[in-house]
């Protein structure tokens, strides 16, 4: 197994932009927008505005910036801001056409002139017919509709796996199989995700599930993929974890179906030329290629058949009962065993089958569920809509069945076999029931 210094350990994780990073946006509406950096490029953000690359290579994650004349200029952290009630009510407000003053020719006309979005904002209040007969909340509301509307800058969010996970929630989340970021905590926690651990995965969920265990083990570890591509295949999720390509290398390895079968006989290709002989550098390289890929297959189904595992971790289409079936007897005794389904029918028709088995201990089944809440000054409540389902989860413990083991059982002698033998005089009146072992 190939091993990485545990020096190497925080390098998995960047804390500043990169060239060729695909770093995420986050645009005053609230839109993410994820964006390959690349040096000497332009990075456009639609509406917001365009800057050079070179203007956020290096520079941390986290930020805030302001698109000024095409140059970043980096804002200073928000802070959050009593809201003092007033005996104001919103009841005679008329919002009607003639309440604003100030037309979208107008506006368009500011912005083009080149004032900024805080002064587009500031006339439009001083235009504004009903503004002062508003609550002071409905006044914090208005302007942060137009600081979203109008406003010119950006973040940049740091790639976690909590960041990346909420964005594709977001996003398409049946792409990553309606696995929120608290479903995704309860799955590493379940396994026993941890650093030197060796797992198996097989991750139909856009590679959020290998993401987050490389996350969590760092460079220190072994994870094995399984999949249904004849090459490895190219999670969109694992793209913006922004990780080492030689990082990737040593710790995850990836295995199809066919090849993860002991039974399978690789086809065994032929790593000399037709001719005989070499004919360029570049046929040597392709034939040096192949060798390698050779090499890494026959050496990652080796380590897979040897064994010993900690864990398999399943969110997959395909039949959860034979994908366990197949791959629980490369787990070591108790290997934790996590599967995931977006439908519970699955998952409990796999949990009646476990339960036959006397290798799976106490196999259960949970369902998580999250209330969001918006946690504001004054203004402290549950959101209105919130996701009525993260799929379900199932866990085991995998156990070695020992069938020549003897069960050991206890037995309370009755009443009856008391009163023929009465305890003698010398013990004491208040002792318990005597216990005997039984074959």
């Amino acid at each position: 197994m190939s091993t990485v210094h545990s020096s190497t350990l925080t390098s998995t994780r960047h804390t500043t932009i990169d060239s060729k990073h695909t770093v995420l946006f986050k645009l005053p509406n609230g839109e993410v927008r994820s964006i390959k950096v690349e040096k000497d490029s332009i990075v456009s953000l639609g509406r917001v505005g365009s800057f050079p690359a070179n203007e956020i290579i290096g520079k941390p994650y986290g930020f805030a910036y302001e698109i000024q004349e095409k140059k970043l200029k980096r804002l200073p952290p928000c802070t959050m801001d009593e809201v003092e009630e007033t005996d104001a009510t919103n009841e005679l407000i008329n919002d009607g056409e003639f309440v604003q003053p100030l037309n979208l020719d107008e506006i368009e006309a500011l912005k083009k002139s080149g004032v900024h979005a805080s002064d587009i904002i500031k006339a439009q209040i001083e235009q504004h017919a009903a503004y002062s007969l508003k609550t002071e909340y409905s006044k914090d509301k208005y302007k942060k509709r137009k600081e979203a509307k109008y406003s010119k800058s950006f973040e940049t969010i740091e790639p976690t796996i909590y960041n990346i996970c909420e964005y594709w929630f977001k996003k398409d989340q049946n792409r990553i199989r309606d696995i929120r970021p608290d479903t995704l905590s309860q799955i590493l926690n379940l396994a026993n995700v941890r650093p030197g651990g060796r797992y198996i995965i097989v991750d139909d969920a856009s590679g959020l599930i290998v993401s987050a265990v490389l996350g969590r083990i760092g460079c220190e570890g072994r994870i094995i993929s399984i999949n249904d591509a004849d090459s490895p295949p190219a999670y969109p999720v694992l793209t913006l974890m922004n990780y080492e390509k030689e990082i990737l290398t040593s710790v995850l390895s990836t295995l199809n179906w066919a090849t993860a079968q002991e039974d399978y006989t690789p086809v065994v290709v032929s790593l000399e030329p037709n001719s005989g002989r070499v004919r360029s550098e570049r046929q040597r390289l392709r034939l040096d290629k192949r060798k390698t890929n050779s090499d890494t297959l026959m050496n990652t189904r080796q380590e897979l058949f040897s064994g010993e595992f900690d864990a398999l971790i399943v969110a997959s289409d395909y039949d959860p009962f034979e994908i366990v079936k197949m791959l629980s007897p490369h787990l070591a005794g108790s290997a934790s065993i996590v599967v995931q389904d977006m439908f519970l029918q699955p998952i409990a028709d796999l949990q009646a089958k476990m339960r036959l088995n006397p290798g799976f201990l106490a196999p259960s089944i949970t369902e998580s569920w999250l209330r969001r809440y918006q946690v504001l000054p004054g203004r402290t409540h549950p959101t209105m809509n919130t996701s009525g389902s993260s799929g379900f989860l199932l866990h085991t413990i995998k156990v070695y069945d020992d069938p020549d083991a003897m069960a050991v059982t206890f037995r309370q002698k009755s009443k009856a076999a008391d009163n023929v033998n009465p305890p003698s005089e010398s013990h004491s009146p208040m002792r318990a029931d005597s216990m005997e072992c039984g074959d």
